[in-house]
């Protein structure tokens, strides 16, 4: 598997204390911290903290009774967390139960879908 960067995905190798390096080219896109979810399947989603809180927030802020917005909530809430860019080499931190969730070893395919991007474990 080889480090290769285009516009709308990625491949990287996580490092020995999980992180991941962010192309140079899409910092400015996701700015100083993100917010990294449990995804719909076996991946994680990758938001910027703008995208999580003006677009995020406002659909999980729904009807208080309504059974399908409290489910993404769980989905989207359980694991979420949030992880600053580290100035020198753009590297975000993959916690160990959201590796485990998307079933992340070592290698990573990051894919954008819109607004945010599907991270899974490279095959």
């Amino acid at each position: 598997m080889t480090d290769t960067a285009k516009a709308d995905y990625f491949e990287r190798k996580l490092d020995d204390k999980h992180r991941l390096t962010i192309p140079a080219e899409i910092h400015s896109e996701l700015g100083r911290q993100v917010v990294i979810t449990r995804g719909f399947g076996r991946y994680l989603h990758l938001y910027s903290q703008k995208v999580w809180d003006s677009e995020m927030e406002t659909a999980l802020a729904s009807d208080i009774l309504d059974e399908k917005i409290a489910d993404l909530n769980v989905k989207f809430r359980t694991g979420k967390t949030t992880s600053k860019l580290d100035g020198k080499q753009g590297r975000i931190m993959l916690e160990t139960h959201q590796m485990r969730y998307a079933g992340i070893t070592k290698a990573v395919t990051v894919v954008r879908v819109g607004k945010y991007w599907r991270i899974s474990a490279s095959k």
